[in-house]
């Protein structure tokens, strides 16, 4: 095995590890099912993202294990393995283009789409539970636009782009230390 891909292993088991403790332990949780906003919760896939395409999806997975074993509701679970399809993109992107990540306006360009896209994946997770009556609550008494596509939607965005934010931070001396180690 090369460094390389060893680098890539060992990268992607400490951020599935992250993924799963955060929201076993984040001492800041909100919980308006469907809606929740575990900070950092998303930091891992970020890095996850910015490392390669097969590191965004373990982390992906990993992280969605880490709400299935935390016992939230299933909602909120499902919407956890609907990061999958913004991991994948956003990875696949920078995979092209890692020059992303080191412009300004690039970066929020594409910080911006890429969470509006996580916010659009877990409205659409819970659009047939919203629809089917089975999310009950005052919460959803008020209203689709609302309690799904304000709160939920609007939340998970920016949620989401506080939590790159912190990723792309953690992200630059990780980065330059891979370099460093692996000779790139």
């Amino acid at each position: 095995m090369n460094r390389r891909r060893l680098y890539t292993l060992i990268i992607s088991a400490m951020l599935c590890a992250i993924g799963i403790i955060i929201p076993m332990i984040s001492p800041i949780r909100i919980l308006i099912e469907p809606a929740s906003f575990t900070l950092g919760s998303h930091i891992a896939i970020f890095i996850g993202m910015f490392v390669s395409p097969v590191c965004a999806i373990a982390v992906a997975i990993g992280t969605t294990i880490g709400f299935l074993l935390a016992a939230f509701p299933l909602t909120i679970v499902l919407r956890a393995a609907s990061h999958l399809i913004f991991a994948i993109c956003g990875a696949l992107i920078l995979k092209k283009r890692p020059e992303i990540l080191d412009k300004a306006i690039p970066m929020a360009v594409f910080a911006f789409l890429i969470s509006l896209m996580h916010a659009v994946c877990e409205i659409l997770v819970i659009i047939p539970f919203y629809f089917t009556n089975q999310l009950k609550g005052s919460f959803y008494d008020m209203g689709f636009l609302t309690s799904v596509v304000l709160v939920l939607g609007v939340g998970s965005l920016v949620h989401s782009l506080i939590d790159f934010a912190i990723a792309r931070v953690v992200w630059v001396p990780l980065k330059n230390m891979t370099r460093k180690n692996l000779g790139t």
